[in-house]
């Protein structure tokens, strides 16, 4: 992570903060069971651990070597984290009595010397991790007592021989050994003996990124595996192919064998590469990443013909040239291949073929084809695709007819003809997310009488026929949100769904339903309706649901509930949504704002039941209105009304110049102590819309979901609807959080609103003396982009930022980095401890 020196006159109060971390070295992660002592220098365990801590991150700190009971005082670990902090020496006895030690992390220390007995002690490590340690022999490395050792991380060392000494042998609970990215080039006979002496089914034996050489034939002979992968692993085509044909005797449940799309050495497969394979058994081959296939795809299956399943990943294979007779593959995955026509001909002569996928596949976007003669066929996947074909379905597939699941979903378009006559015993079928032309004018599944799961959601049909579902008499669950009724409204259009028992018809623009609509969904458990336009409840269309145990009534534009819509609820219902409606907030409505106090179990997102109108009680929640607002005296409630006016009066003759007077005052009440400011979220997220996705996946979702537990805010999900933006940024955001996470990336930079974000979080910073704005700038920032935002570019060289790479150990800093900023200052509930 980048750094630099020079720092504003204003960020003085840092330094303060940064003498305050450093009389307490150690950060509280979890009260009293885990603790984060980073970098620093100490010859012990630091004093202010307790003795019932079970994590210990001590990574990056000066230790350098370890003595005899160094941890006596954490008698009660159960992880260790003991990265990059220059252990040369390990002692023996170094980790005597952590009897519960699971994990220890042991990566990026120059070991020179480990005592015989240096981990004697750990009678329940599950876990270590000897990654980037200089090792370059296995011999002396006095690990043969771990006899509960399950995985063993021996990557990016020395390693030049795979020779495994006796004391592998007692090893018995070994289900993972990795040397990934170490020198071994030649693998011998007796070289892997100690894997014979024990059964070895669930062994996972990692040589990737290695430069063999040569495999002598017969080095595997007589061992079981559970996983063997060798990805990147060969120099070229001649070394990989004499090699596999080492592997003869071998026997193993996966074995997988290619590249790594960022290190390929080999990129052209050539006829004849698997042929090693033959003397080989295998359960599932995998064959991943590589990008030239042109002609030779002739011996493609020549030696995994009788492998029970095949997955193809990420190759450049735009068709299937020949397929071996009498081929024993049952299920064959193709992954983000090549192909632009579904090779349906040719996949047919896989005649025991049970499970068929095909997905993710950017270029394929034809299906003339048929399939033929696949009597044993349940499962085909053809989703994630780019398809774009008629005629479907029963032309498509001629003598199949044990296919149960059809999966067509995230396609271009598809026309549904309404023949399923050749796949009449469909079970599940899934459309979603693909445009469907035919199903809503005429009933086209009336064939399958079988079907029980049918999902059209977001599939742009329109409904117009009231036997649009008609023959769907087994159906269980109809997912179909996302689409239109003819006339917005729902008529008797489920009148032969009476086994139905989930059904979603979420955001189909609905306005009205007709009382017979529910009559025949006897036996209906779940409904979600939610995100329509319905003005009520109406008892009568929802008593007929008396199996109920899940009603999502969300964002409608309900007013009430009335007592008769109460009185109608099944007893069997537990989950019932009715938030983000327009509530009315009126004591004429005392019995439904008095049901939902006493109903807190049954509600789901209470949170989110605001009131709407009338205006001087609009977005305060209805457990906050009731019951208090109920019992106030006429005259309160007339001079309240009377100071509402007056306020209303007053706001809107400067709502012209709303957001300058309210930022002018926001700026002078900076002098304000820090700890009035609010601390709702632990951080607010700062990002263009472009990069949503990312914060989702790589921010939100570690940071929200691990332990601990953060809670960001983001403008999409906890901005209050109806406010205008300006208050929301500053209310919802800088006030409700304690720090500010700007995500600093091309978009970013062209964008406006983060542009304005920005400032107004520096100029909070400036003046309430706080420095909590966090910047994490992806790695594909535009440089010269950046350098022209002047602002954004001085404040980067002048304070320390977080840099996200694409690599394993930059994001294993980034994070320890990330989360040591925002657990500074945090406070702990009782209920949060609790949890933890």
């Amino acid at each position: 992570m980048p750094r630099r020196r020079a720092l504003p006159l204003w960020s003085l109060v840092v330094l303060l903060q940064l003498v305050g971390c450093l009389l307490s070295p150690c950060l509280e992660v979890i009260p009293t069971k885990a603790f984060r002592c980073m970098g620093q220098n100490i010859s012990g365990v630091p004093s202010e651990v307790p003795n019932t801590t079970q994590n210990l991150d001590l990574s990056f700190s000066n230790l350098k070597s370890l003595r005899s009971k160094y941890f006596a005082s954490v008698p009660e670990l159960e992880l260790l984290d003991l990265t990059r902090c220059y252990l040369q020496t390990i002692e023996d006895n170094s980790f005597k009595d952590l009897h519960k030690l699971s994990t220890l992390i042991l990566t990026a220390n120059p070991l020179q010397d480990l005592g015989p007995a240096a981990f004697y002690g750990l009678s329940s490590l599950k876990k270590l991790v000897l990654v980037e340690n200089n090792i370059t022999s296995l011999t002396d490395l006095p690990i043969g007592h771990l006899h509960t050792l399950q995985e063993l991380n021996l990557g990016h060392n020395n390693i030049a021989s795979l020779k495994l000494p006796k004391y592998f042998t007692n090893l018995t609970s070994l289900s993972h050994l990795s040397f990934l990215s170490n020198k071994i080039t030649y693998i011998s006979r007796g070289d892997l003996d100690a894997l014979k002496e024990v059964n070895r089914l669930n062994l996972t034996l990692v040589l990737s990124l290695n430069y063999i050489k040569c495999i002598e034939p017969g080095s595997f002979a007589k061992i079981h595996l559970g996983e063997l992968v060798l990805r990147s692993s060969f120099e070229n085509f001649s070394v990989m192919h004499s090699s596999l044909q080492g592997l003869i005797g071998l026997q193993v449940s996966r074995l997988i064998v290619g590249e790594f799309s960022d290190k390929q050495r080999l990129v052209d497969f050539q006829n004849g590469l698997l042929s090693g394979l033959c003397q080989v058994r295998v359960q599932e081959f995998v064959l991943i990443s590589f990008r030239r296939f042109e002609n030779n795809t002739d011996t493609l299956f020549n030696c995994i013909g009788n492998v029970s399943s095949i997955r193809l990943v990420d190759l450049q294979l735009e068709e299937i040239s020949e397929v071996p007779m009498f081929s024993q593959v049952k299920q064959l995955e193709c992954k983000k291949c090549k192909f632009k026509e579904v090779p349906a001909m040719k996949l047919s002569l896989f005649k025991e073929l049970r499970v068929l996928r095909i997905i993710k596949s950017k270029h394929l976007n034809s299906f003339r084809e048929t399939f033929e003669d696949l009597s044993n066929l349940e499962v085909l996947d053809l989703s994630e695709n780019r398809l774009s074909f008629t005629l479907c379905c029963s032309p498509k597939f001629h003598n199949c007819p044990n296919l149960k699941h059809l999966n067509l979903s995230f396609n271009a378009d598809i026309s549904v003809t309404g023949d399923f006559t050749n796949v009449k015993n469909l079970l599940y079928l899934d459309l979603q997310h693909t445009k469907l032309f035919g199903p809503g004018s005429y009933p086209v599944f009336l064939s399958l009488q079988k079907l029980i799961y049918l999902d059209i959601s977001h599939t742009r049909t329109h409904v117009k026929s009231q036997c649009t579902f008609c023959g769907l008499n087994s159906l269980r669950v109809l997912k179909m949100s996302g689409n239109s009724f003819e006339n917005n409204k729902l008529a008797n259009n489920f009148k032969n769904l009476s086994h139905l028992h989930t059904l979603d018809i979420s955001g189909c623009k609905l306005v009205h339903v007709d009382q017979s609509t529910f009559d025949a969904l006897s036996e209906l458990k779940e409904l979600n309706i939610s995100n329509n336009k319905l003005l009520s409840f109406d008892p009568v269309v929802y008593k007929p649901l008396q199996a109920l145990t899940a009603l999502d009534f969300s964002n409608n534009q309900l007013s009430v509930l009335l007592d008769s819509a109460l009185e109608i609820l099944p007893d069997s219902l537990v989950l019932l949504d009715v938030s983000q409606n327009l509530f009315e907030c009126s004591c004429v409505h005392q019995n439904f704002l008095k049901w939902t106090e006493e109903k807190q179990e049954l509600l789901r997102n209470k949170e989110s039941m605001i009131c709407h109108t009338p205006a001087y009680v609009k977005n305060m929640t209805l457990s906050s209105f009731y019951p208090s607002s109920c019992q106030l005296s006429v005259s309160t409630v007339a001079s309240s009304v009377i100071m509402l006016l007056a306020a209303i009066v007053f706001l809107f003759l400067i709502y012209k110049y709303y957001f300058q007077l309210y930022y002018s005052l926001l700026l002078l009440s900076g002098c304000k102590h820090s700890a009035e400011r609010g601390d709702t979220y632990d951080a607010f997220v700062i990002h263009s819309s472009k990069d949503q996705e990312w914060v989702i996946k790589e921010l939100v979702e570690p940071l929200e979901g691990g332990t601990p537990p953060f809670h960001l805010c983001l403008y999409y999900r906890d901005f209050l609807p109806g406010v205008p933006i300006v208050t929301n940024i500053i209310q919802e955001g800088f006030l409700s959080s304690r720090n500010v996470i700007a995500v600093i990336s091309t978009d970013f930079l062209e964008s406006k609103w983060c542009s304005f974000e920005f400032d107004i979080a520096q100029s909070w910073q400036l003046v309430e003396g706080k420095a909590g704005i966090i910047m994490i700038v992806l790695e594909e920032v535009n440089k010269a982009l950046l350098r022209q935002r002047l602002g954004l570019s001085r404040y980067l060289r002048r304070n320390t930022y977080l840099e996200w790479k694409n690599k394993d150990i930059s994001r294993h800093i980034f994070w320890r980095q990330l989360t040591g900023l925002l657990l500074e200052g945090k406070k702990w509930n009782h209920e949060q401890v609790k949890l933890m």
